[in-house]
């Protein structure tokens, strides 16, 4: 018989003080690391475990996939099943609840194999610190395969999941379902301090060498989710110019117009062009900028701000991601850095902490330079709040308020992220007017670029009652005017949506205020090749569930007024 296998990430609940885990590691990518400071405006986004159903997918054995959990949820689970083995994923600040994870199964099911996964396997000697059977460094679809006996050379098969679900902003849901897309794994830039590209062992595996076979999967995701939106998991999607080249083509041949969003370098943006990336469909980039301190090899030479600029007067959303706290920096000098990275003027910023993490060159450098500091648990190396080396010029307390400084002047400067995000999407529609005339595909994009201005359109009364400060509310109001110049009179249903728009975001604001933990990612309990008749009693999903919030906004509104009465839904 096939062993039966359950694939686990670790259990909740997140972004709270407790013996696991610090209130500061937020399970929301955007409004921990990126929009953390613009309080009601922030993106507020949940993101699966996307490994663990790409690995599910891609074997033939029985797989339960146990997505953020419960402790209670996960202990029940093995108390009522039988499993074969047992894989928990997890990164660095999640350790502990991993290692306590593996002491349940090893107490609850001793016949059961612990497998141990995710970036969180870079730490040095994890095999002797967690009770585990097997550690999967680097690319995971291949070594499960050969473990359980299969063909470990056969297609890569991409599961049907939404990137991002309970997507809104001001409280209010965000419109359609967006798929995941993941071409491949690893990087060949290799960063000194990107763990990604470490744990992949400085390289890339691609999953789908030519935009052929890409597109055929991202049709069949997009037919399975109702949507032709992706967000592309892929550490430097441009990088692989012919195979974006061939999907554009695909796409243009079939006149299917997929829309993506992608981490790309300056570099491969560069070469790839942004008039192509205006035609392959990307609406929004995230950039490593970094330093202007320490600049790196895709960076030099470039004019940043200059193509940032010219991605957002396409259409092209830009998020600029810097990095503080480098071996030079100074109190003198990280403000410059901090200048530097707002002045580029990207809809959204990241700023990290420089954080050395297990398996990167700079955590082995810092390490036998003894400046590694291991007193710090790992529930903190997470790099939103202290830092976990010692740096010569600052102190703990130091890093954690120049960091919060950093991001309210990003704010204080360029106001919020949906306001960019609207400004962005009239440059582009703005921009193309000429160009499409002569181009039906480009035609296309500008429509297409039309309909995300008008629904960013929607929030812009709620822009105006929440603004940040006078000069937001003036950028706010000069917005509203492009957008009647250029979009002309708003439709009656939009209209009526901004009002239902501006009441969920007064009622979010209330419960943003009583809130006393924040929302937590929905648990889900996913079977893959499951005997009939085994659930019996369980709340399962025998395949990925689409994005719960599809349609336009007026239709995610008017299913909001029916949920709001549950506050946090996940």
């Amino acid at each position: 018989m096939a062993k039966r296998l359950l694939l686990s990430g670790v259990f909740g609940p997140f972004g709270v003080d407790d013996e696991f885990g610090r209130k500061e590691n937020v399970m929301e990518l955007f409004h921990n690391q990126v929009t953390k400071a613009q309080g009601l405006a922030s993106l507020r986004y949940h993101h699966r475990s996307f490994g663990l159903y790409f690995l599910a997918e891609n074997v033939h054995a029985p797989v339960t996939v146990l997505d953020f959990p419960s402790r209670a949820r996960f202990e029940r689970l093995l108390r009522r099943e039988r499993f074969d083995a047992v894989g928990i994923s997890f990164i660095v600040p999640n350790f502990a609840k991993a290692r306590e994870m593996a002491r349940t199964v090893r107490r609850l099911q001793p016949q059961a194999e612990i497998i141990l996964g995710g970036h969180g396997t870079s730490i040095e000697g994890v095999e002797k610190l967690v009770e585990c059977d097997h550690v999967v460094r680097g690319e995971g679809v291949g070594w499960l395969r050969r473990y359980l006996g299969e063909d470990e050379r056969a297609p890569v098969r991409h599961p049907i999941l939404p990137s991002a679900e309970h997507k809104r902003i001001f409280g209010v849901p965000c419109p359609g379902a967006t798929g995941l897309l993941v071409p491949g794994v690893g990087c060949v830039n290799a960063c000194r301090f990107c763990a990604t590209s470490h744990f992949f062992d400085r390289t890339y595996t691609a999953y789908f060498s030519d935009g052929e076979a890409l597109y055929r999967d991202a049709c069949r995701v997009a037919d399975g989710l109702g949507s032709d939106e992706f967000f592309v998991m892929d550490e430097n999607f441009l990088k692989s110019g012919r195979r974006a080249r061939e999907l554009l083509a695909c796409m243009e041949r079939d006149g299917r117009p997929l829309r993506f969003g992608v981490f790309s370098s300056a570099e491969s943006v560069e070469a790839f062009g942004v008039e192509n990336m205006v035609r392959l469909g990307v609406e929004f980039t995230w950039i490593g900028a970094e330093s202007k301190q320490e600049m790196y090899d895709k960076n030099r030479g470039r004019d940043l701000k200059a193509l940032v600029r010219r991605m957002r007067d396409h259409g092209i959303c830009v998020l600029v991601s810097g990095i503080l706290f480098l071996e030079d920096h100074t109190p003198r000098n990280i403000g410059e850095d901090v200048d530097y990275i707002v002045g580029l003027e990207g809809d959204m910023t990241q700023f990290m902490q420089f954080t050395p993490l297990p398996g990167t060159t700079l955590y082995r450098r810092l390490a036998e330079q003894g400046l590694v500091d291991f007193e710090l648990p790992f529930e903190e190396w997470h790099g939103q709040h202290r830092l976990n080396w010692r740096h010569p010029a600052f102190t703990r307390e130091e890093a954690t308020r120049i960091l919060g400084e950093a991001f309210r002047t990003e704010f204080d400067r360029l106001s919020s992220s949906v306001y960019r995000m609207a400004d962005t999407a009239l440059r582009g529609y703005a921009t193309l007017e000429g160009p499409a005339r002569a181009d039906p595909w480009l035609r296309i994009r500008r429509e297409l670029m039309r309909k995300r201005a008008e629904e960013l359109r929607i929030l812009v009364p709620t822009m105006r009652r929440f603004a940040h400060d006078d000069l937001e509310r003036a950028r706010v109001g000069e917005l509203e005017r492009r957008c009647a110049s250029l979009l002309g009179p708003q439709p009656l249903k939009h209209r009526a949506a901004s009002l239902a728009a501006r009441a969920i975001a007064e009622a979010e604001a209330v419960r943003t205020r009583l809130r006393r933990t924040p929302d937590q990612p929905r648990t889900r309990l996913t079977r893959h090749r499951w005997p009939d008749g085994a659930d019996a009693g369980l709340e399962v999903a025998r395949s990925p569930s689409p994005a719960a919030c599809t349609g336009s906004i007026p239709v995610a509104l008017g299913r909001a007024a029916r949920v709001r009465a549950v506050p946090g839904i996940g």
